[in-house]
């Protein structure tokens, strides 16, 4: 093994790497199998892939399997190495030699939602022995995706390199050496995770290195993100109106005065709160003329049938204002990041709203809408395929630097949508339609705060569970 390959090994910089100790694995995650019974559907349907267009005298045959399986709500996927054997070339037609069996070994991802299997990846290559363990796996089952162009022998140096400028660029500190060596073989893992997002993203994002590059899935899922909005329904609210005109090819509320700040949630899983706010804060300029930065806080303390940090819904939210009687603003009641004593103060609240709409989930009606008096509108959606099944878990926007994400269906499924934003416009670049989403994760994250999803084709649930308040 290469002398720069073995330091990688030893530094825990390579994906599949032993995780820390002090690092529980993850719920749901089972440790590699052989010949587990679980395995052999998913492997059989990745055999009949890799076969599919073969004469049925050149198909491969499946003989030792082994992989994990991890699970999270409807889905299951199935990392799996096996090796085949492909039958000897005896038809002068097809080969001039005769070419003896041939083992390769593969790597294959098989997602299973609701009983559907799809291939998400499969590498295969020529090995002259089974599979024996994973210290032993080649380096092409680490990297399938570098393949083509191999790692530079100053690999590892260049990756300490990136690390050490992001920790000065984002002013991280660890307390033990320990630490620090963790973190960096979390980041080193999570600029794999973020190429392979970048490879099958089909916009023109770009992913790479951020504040959030040196935590784990489950890390990022637990500290940022909303399990509530897939795990609970919600008040059910009435059906907004459609909007029966065509919306203008363009629009944008920040342009028009309607959008506060990007603000920061911090390490709280408040984003519930951040896009109810704003989205009030919309519908308040648009009846009111004012456009005033409303807190969050005091959803977060006042709000008592949400759960503050843990999530929320916004369905809830709208009601805890109702009932509160109103919003104060950012100023009279700031921001913490943590659940305190509700103070909220009846005088001091600024803003009120009288009800709130579920809105169309057809997205040329949502752009109607966006333009047209409902104003900027929450919208929640899925920000993490789940974080127990990776590496496909990966989060598009945890690694989103700029550009339109278009992230693949596994990637980004509207099944598990777990966070909260707000829509504040529409438009194209180059042809290419996006939606402008408000995020909470500050202005060091994304384009200055700010996120550009595709538009029109339900990319990442973004036509599912929006809503409004509605200011009389």
């Amino acid at each position: 093994m290469a002398p720069w390959l073995q330091l990688l090994l030893l530094l825990g910089l390579l994906p599949g790497a032993a995780p820390a100790p002090n690092e529980p694995r993850a719920a749901g995650a089972q440790a590699w199998e052989l010949e587990s019974p679980e395995l052999l559907e998913p492997a059989r349907f990745a055999l009949e892939m890799y076969n599919r267009g073969r004469a049925a005298r050149t198909r491969a045959a499946l003989r030792v399997v082994r992989g994990r399986v991890r699970r999270a709500g409807r889905g299951s996927l199935y990392s799996l190495k096996a090796t085949l054997v492909e039958p000897p070339c005896n038809d002068p037609t097809v080969c001039q030699l005769r070419v003896s069996k041939k083992t390769l070994l593969c790597s294959f991802e098989v997602l299973d939602e609701l009983g559907k299997h799809m291939l998400l990846r499969q590498d295969c290559g020529p090995v002259d022995t089974k599979i024996t363990d994973d210290k032993n796996e080649t380096f092409s089952s680490f990297l399938p995706l570098l393949n083509k162009d191999p790692l530079p022998q100053d690999f590892s140096v260049k990756m300490v390199s990136i690390f050490k400028d992001f920790v000065t660029t984002y002013n991280r500190t660890y307390e033990t050496t320990e630490e620090a060596r963790w973190r960096m073989s979390v980041f080193a893992n999570n600029m794999v995770r973020a190429q392979k997002i970048q490879a099958l993203d089909r916009g023109t994002a770009r992913y790479g290195v951020t504040k959030f590059s040196d935590l784990t899935e489950e890390e990022f899922r637990t500290i940022y993100l909303n399990p509530l909005l897939k795990e609970e329904p919600g008040k059910k609210m009435r059906l907004a109106q459609s909007i029966p005109d065509l919306p203008p090819p363009e629009w944008d509320w920040r342009s028009k005065g309607a959008v506060t700040k990007v603000k920061d949630q911090g390490m709280c899983g408040s984003c519930w709160a951040f896009s109810v706010t704003g989205n009030v804060e919309g519908q308040w300029f648009l009846k009111r003329g004012s456009l005033l930065s409303l807190s969050e806080q005091e959803l977060l303390d006042c709000d008592k049938v949400d759960k503050a940090c843990l999530g929320g819904l916004p369905s809830n939210a709208y009601s805890a204002i109702r009932t509160l009687g109103g919003l104060e603003t950012e100023d009279d009641y700031s921001y913490h990041g943590h659940l305190q004593a509700c103070s909220f103060s009846a005088e001091k609240a600024k803003v009120y709203i009288n009800d709130s709409v579920e809105l169309s989930q057809n997205e040329q009606s949502e752009a109607g809408g966006l333009a047209g008096q409902e104003g900027p509108h929450l919208r929640c959606h899925q920000c993490l395929w789940h974080a127990e099944l990776a590496p496909y878990s990966s989060s598009p926007p945890q690694f989103y630097r700029h550009g339109i994400s278009h992230p693949l269906r596994p990637l980004c499924s509207p099944w598990l949508i777990d966070h909260a934003v707000l829509l504040v416009g529409y438009g194209n670049r180059s042809a290419t339609p996006f939606w402008a989403i408000k995020n909470s994760w500050g202005t060091d994250w994304g384009e200055e705060g700010y996120y550009y999803l595709h538009r029109g084709s339900g990319a990442c649930g973004v036509n599912i569970m929006a809503s409004s308040a509605v200011v009389d």
